[in-house]
């Protein structure tokens, strides 16, 4: 399986650092508001990501950090707290904010089929965490003190920019950072920051030195709050160890986020690296622009469902573009997700439905096809290519004979691509259990010889065991009773 691997700019063959065992961190949420179909564009690429690595063998512990203070609004470590804006604006507790839509990320999440990550640490409840790098930072040389924080001093490790391929000479006052007299480099990043100025009333506040959660609202500087990069090396570090194989996120987290997390891991560990490959999603636009909450030209689940669209239509339009590819958001899209979904689900009802009499279709074909554009760097377009040159050899066989002579083969390969890509219904069931197709065929058999007592019996017999038996197109058909 080969990766595009953003620190290096080329494609890599994946090889995990302790094989079988894949460590995947995911850049989550900064829940001060809803989260747009662009921002989730971002976890449905890491959940195809880890999907395909299981259905592979790997065993993959994923990591996914919840924001929920220290985000400011710039990235030059000014501003106000996205969190603490938020609740100004809602006239609520910051941490009250946070929750309502760490709730609405979580139900849009699973309403996207995305699989549920093994831990969603938050900022807030790693205070101790982030507190002990920012000391352990100081303690070796790579962070000072200014009078509103705590500073990484970036001249202390050359190779900060690597991701972004920026150079220090070229991170020059007035680009994308501002002025800060009392910084040793106009790139140098917030650790911790203090509870004056302009940040004397943030009210989620922390002792520097005890880690205690501190109130009031009262200017002091022994009191204050993490920065935003620090979150994560804290966090990934104590959930997944020094090092991890894989990294995502947005591609507008490459700098100087991605970049501000390397320096401090590495800082901290000694470790040539600090996570072997970094995968980014590109955005996604509407109208020629990047969706953003600042421009206001985002949509949320809700708008998408209010149309009148299922969440998994959102789900194929995002998988079936390449992660590397911009996407412009288009309804029409929508529509064309909608309707290859329905031609999906339309062979795999009639498969199920078949007869095991017909023409065999070319399976394993179809199967390499599709593992070979996954293998490479999860071209998801060619791997819907290989499944509907299935469905379209599939249906010719149905339409000549009704039925495929290796339909379980089918059925099960389809079930595999459903693994990975997620958007199919699976009500009817029959490949679950072979002894549920040898009561079918037995029914049949009745039916057709007018047993019809007998054919009730064996309705009645499965209608106990949960089944329910229906007649369609003179077959027998069955689904789990709800």
């Amino acid at each position: 399986m080969n990766l595009y691997n953003t620190l290096t700019n080329q494609l890599e063959e994946f090889k995990p650092l302790n094989p079988p065992e894949v460590l995947m961190y995911n850049c989550g949420p900064t829940v001060y508001n809803f989260a747009h179909i662009g921002n989730l564009s971002s976890y449905l690429m890491a959940d195809l990501l880890r999907r395909y690595m299981e259905y592979k063998g790997f065993k993959v512990k994923q990591v996914m950090n919840i924001t929920d203070v220290g985000h400011l609004v710039s990235d030059s470590d000014t501003g106000e707290d996205k969190m603490e804006k938020a609740a100004r604006e809602q006239q609520l507790d910051p941490l009250d904010v946070a929750r309502k839509y760490e709730e609405t990320f979580h139900t849009d999440r699973k309403k996207l089929n995305i699989l549920d990550a093994h831990h969603y640490p938050r900022a807030t409840e790693m205070i101790s965490e982030q507190l002990d790098t920012v000391k352990k930072l100081m303690g070796k040389g790579f962070a000072y003190e200014t009078s509103d924080g705590y500073y990484f001093d970036v001249q202390q490790f050359p190779e900060y920019g690597k991701l972004s391929n920026n150079k220090l000479d070229d991170l020059k006052a007035g680009e994308r950072v501002d002025v800060n007299t009392e910084k040793k480099h106009p790139a140098d990043f917030a650790l911790w920051k203090k509870c004056v100025g302009e940040n004397k009333n943030h009210i989620l506040r922390w002792s520097f030195e005890t880690g205690e959660k501190m109130t009031g609202t009262e200017e002091n500087g022994s009191v204050g709050f993490p920065g935003w990069h620090i979150e994560c090396s804290a966090m990934a570090s104590s959930l997944l160890g020094k090092t991890i194989d894989i990294h995502t996120g947005g591609e507008d987290n490459i700098f100087p986020h991605h970049d501000c997390e390397i320096a401090q891991s590495r800082a901290i560990t000694g470790e040539d690296i600090f996570a072997k490959y970094w995968v980014h999603k590109r955005h996604i636009f509407v109208d020629g622009e990047k969706m953003s909450k600042s421009k206001g030209n985002f949509f949320t689940m809700t708008d998408i469902e209010e149309k009148g669209y299922s969440p998994l239509a959102y789900r194929y339009l995002i998988l079936s573009i390449h992660y590397r590819q911009n996407t412009n958001f288009t309804f029409k899209g929508l529509d064309d997700a909608v309707k290859n979904i329905e031609r999906l689900q339309n062979f795999l009802v009639a498969t199920q439905n078949a007869s095991d009499n017909g023409p065999e279709v070319a399976i394993q074909k179809f199967r390499e096809d599709f593992e070979t554009s996954l293998d490479d760097d999860l071209n998801t377009s060619g791997a819907l290519g290989a499944v509907f040159e299935l469905v379209k050899e599939g249906n010719k066989a149905l339409a000549e004979s009704g039925g495929i002579k290796n339909r379980l083969d089918v059925l099960n390969f389809l079930r595999d691509f459903d693994q990975i890509f997620a958007v199919l219904s699976w009500d009817l069931e029959e490949e679950l259990d072979p002894q549920v197709e040898i009561w079918m065929k037995k029914r049949d058999q009745a039916r057709a010889e007018k047993d019809f007592e007998k054919a009730d019996e064996i309705r009645d017999k499965l209608k106990e065991e949960g089944i329910e038996i229906m007649d369609k197109d003179g077959k027998t058909v069955w689904k789990k009773s709800s």
